[in-house]
């Protein structure tokens, strides 16, 4: 691996650990998060709202919202 290979491995390491201490934090806090997943926007936690609007899939995300 070359020295950009090595500095953009840490970069990657250090943004996956700091989404886990936010997302692990809103868990401890009892919120929710939102995530894009299989082209769908989608609310988990205990205090999710409901979201049927967000159920259809969409390619990005509306620029209008």
């Amino acid at each position: 691996m070359t020295d950009d290979d090595d500095f953009a491995m840490e970069g990657l390491k250090s943004l996956r650990r700091a989404v886990a201490e936010a997302l692990e934090r809103k868990r401890l806090l009892g919120q929710y998060a939102v995530f894009w997943r299989n082209g769908r926007v989608v609310f988990e936690g205990p205090d999710a709202p409901d979201a049927p609007g967000r159920s259809e899939p969409r390619s990005e995300p509306d620029p209008e919202e």
